[in-house]
């Protein structure tokens, strides 16, 4: 089957959660200022999914990339993400909401996908 983000407690090893993705898993990172994950995918979709926990349920599909989608990161205020692909894009994506108190009050220069 296709890989899936795995999470365990690191002194047992052992799993407590496995989701099938539908397609391979590059890159995941946590919200900083919701209950959310983001995941990252190449073959066969090139897309990037954002994930409510704990019962990881999908919130949005985000498609572009034409290539496995390689690289992922996390802007300083949380609330925007940069993909990089091999179809040598970076795409930038509002998919986190901004901290519930606190932060930057400026928010992210980039519009949501909510």
């Amino acid at each position: 089957g296709a890989p899936t983000p795995r999470f365990g407690p690191p002194a047992t090893q052992a799993a407590i959660g496995a989701f099938d993705t539908g397609s391979q898993v590059c890159n995941l990172a946590w919200s900083r200022t919701s209950n959310e994950l983001v995941s990252t995918h190449g073959y066969s979709q090139n897309q990037i999914i954002v994930w409510r926990l704990p019962g990881m349920t999908k919130l949005a599909t985000l498609t572009g990339h034409t290539l496995r989608v390689l690289y992922l990161a996390v802007s300083p205020d949380g609330q925007t993400i940069c993909t990089g692909a091999g179809d040598e894009t970076l795409r930038f994506w509002g998919v986190f909401p901004p901290p519930r108190s606190g932060g930057n009050s400026r928010g992210s220069p980039w519009p949501s996908v909510r």
